[in-house]
C-alpha cells in the first residue's frame, strides 16, 4: 500500500506540472494581452503595466518565477482587480461552489443508486421502464434548459423557491437539481446496467441455489460489486462539481469559481484562469486518488499494493 501511494503521489505531481506548464504555454501564445481590452490604453501604459506585473521578462523566467509561486501557494495577483490575489479569490469562491457541489453530489448518490439498483432488481416492469424513461429525459435536458425551466416553474410562476443569490435553505433547492441532473440520470442507468450484469454471475445464482434471501443477494453480494463503475464517475464528477459550473452558477448568480473562470477568459486574466485551473486540476487528482483506493475496499481482489 504504501508503494502504491508513493506511485501514485508522484503520478499527481507529474500531471499538476504538465497541466501548469500546458496553460502556462496556451496563455502565452494567445494572441493579445490582459491589458488589450475593447478600449485601447497608450502604448507607454500598456509597457508600464507589463512591467509592474513583470510580463517583460523573459518567458522561461516567469514560468520558473510561477513555478516558485505554486510551491508557496502564490498564484499572484489578478491583472483586472485591483489588490486581489488569485488565492484569496479561490478562497472566497470555492466554498460556495463546494456547498451547492456537495448538496448536488448527496442528491445524486441518494436518488440516483437506490433507483438503479429498484429499476435493475424489476427490469422488465413497469416500475423499470418508467425510471429508465426518466432517466433518459434527465439525460437529454442541458443544464441550462433544465436551470431555465426550473426557474420559470418554481419560481416565476409558482414562487416557490427564490431564483438567485444563496441565502437560504431554499435558494439552495434549485442549482442543486439543475446541477445534478444529469449526473443523477447517468449514476441510474450505470448502476442499473452494472446491477443486472453482477445479477447474472454464477456466484449469485450460488447463492439463490442456496436460499440466500433476496435482499441479502442484492444489498450484500450484487450491490458491493456493481458499484465499481459508479465509484469510477463518481470521483472526477466531485471533482468537477464542487469547483463550480460555469452555466448553473451564471443563471443563478451565484458567486462562485464558475463565475471568476467566465469572467477571467473574457477578461483575458491570465493569473486568475490559470490558478483556477491549477486548483481544478489538484481537486480532480485527489478525487481520482481516492477512487483508486476504494477499489480495493469494493473488491478485495484488486491488490492496490502490486
Amino acid at each position: 500500500m504504501t508503494r502504491f501511494l508513493l506511485n501514485r503521489f508522484i503520478s499527481v505531481l507529474l500531471t499538476i506540472w504538465a497541466v501548469v506548464t500546458v496553460t502556462f504555454l496556451m496563455m502565452h501564445a494567445v494572441p493579445g494581452g490582459p491589458f488589450q481590452l475593447e478600449k485601447q490604453l497608450p502604448d507607454a501604459v500598456i509597457k508600464a503595466l507589463e512591467a509592474k506585473y513583470h510580463l517583460d521578462d523573459p518567458l522561461p523566467k516567469q514560468y520558473v518565477d510561477y513555478l516558485k509561486g505554486i510551491l508557496t501557494w502564490d498564484l499572484g495577483p489578478s491583472f483586472q482587480k485591483v489588490g486581489v490575489s488569485v488565492e484569496e479569490m479561490i478562497g472566497q469562491s470555492f466554498p460556495v461552489s463546494m456547498k451547492v457541489g456537495l448538496l448536488a453530489v448527496g442528491v445524486v448518490l441518494l436518488f440516483g443508486i437506490p433507483l438503479g439498483v429498484l429499476a435493475a432488481v424489476r427490469s422488465g416492469r413497469a416500475s423499470d421502464q418508467f425510471i429508465r424513461f426518466l432517466a433518459t429525459l434527465g439525460q437529454t435536458i442541458p443544464s441550462f434548459v433544465l436551470a431555465t425551466l426550473l426557474i420559470y416553474v418554481f419560481s416565476a410562476r409558482l414562487n416557490w423557491f427564490p431564483s438567485f443569490g444563496l441565502r437560504t435553505w431554499k435558494h439552495y433547492v434549485l442549482p442543486v437539481i439543475a446541477l445534478g441532473g444529469y449526473s443523477l440520470s447517468f449514476v441510474l442507468r450505470l448502476t442499473r446496467s452494472s446491477m443486472l450484469e453482477v445479477l447474472q454471475q454464477d456466484y449469485i445464482r450460488t447463492a439463490r441455489a442456496k436460499g440466500v434471501s433476496e435482499f441479502s443477494i442484492v444489498f450484500r453480494h450484487a450491490l458491493r460489486n456493481a458499484l465499481i463503475p459508479v465509484v469510477t464517475y463518481i470521483g472526477p464528477l466531485i471533482a468537477s462539481i464542487i469547483t463550480g459550473s460555469f452555466v448553473v452558477e451564471k443563471i443563478f448568480a451565484i458567486p462562485g469559481m464558475g463565475k471568476f473562470f467566465v469572467e477571467s477568459v473574457t477578461n483575458r486574466d491570465y493569473t486568475v484562469l490559470m490558478g483556477l485551473t491549477l486548483f481544478q486540476s489538484i481537486i480532480l487528482c485527489v478525487a481520482i486518488l481516492a477512487v483508486d483506493l476504494l477499489y480495493g475496499f469494493l473488491d478485495p481482489r484488486i491488490k492496490v499494493g502490486k
